[in-house]
């Protein structure tokens, strides 16, 4: 394209001859530029965020709690089938015991017996309490 067509005048001699045509802003202005740092408020607050933890936590301790209750029966039922039931094995361990103090005491007279002086069954310590044998001998498959 020629000057004439762009200018609309016929021609020129000079650069320093053509009138000046600067590019300007649009009627009314360009929009504001957007430099400062907008984060989208998406989400729930900290407030919400919050209530829902403490929501959770307050349900779970709830349920926690329930369980204990649970566990604190059943380990009384437990301890009650325990308490019910323990003079039953007690006597029958009474009655295991006596029959092998019988064997035991049958032994030692055997071993024993030609020790003067020797009574079969007696107390070796002399306290006057009676103790039930704790090494074992009465019982060797626990051993």
């Amino acid at each position: 394209m020629t000057e004439s067509v762009i200018r609309n005048k016929p021609g020129m001699a000079s650069v320093k001859d053509m009138p000046i045509l600067q590019d300007g802003p649009p009627p009314g202005g360009f929009a504001p530029v957007r430099y400062a740092r907008r984060i989208p408020n998406k989400g729930p607050s900290a407030v919400a965020i919050f209530l829902a933890a403490f929501g959770a936590f307050s349900y779970g301790m709830y349920q926690v709690g329930k369980g204990n209750k649970i566990r604190r029966a059943l380990k009384e039922e437990k301890y009650a089938a325990r308490r019910a039931i323990l003079p039953v094995l007690q006597a029958e361990e009474d009655e295991r015991f006596v029959k092998e103090w019988k064997k035991y005491l049958e032994y030692e007279a055997e071993v024993m017996k030609d020790v003067p002086g020797w009574k079969v069954g007696e107390n070796v310590y002399n306290s006057g309490r009676w103790m039930p044998p704790a090494t074992g001998e009465l019982r060797p498959e626990v051993w």
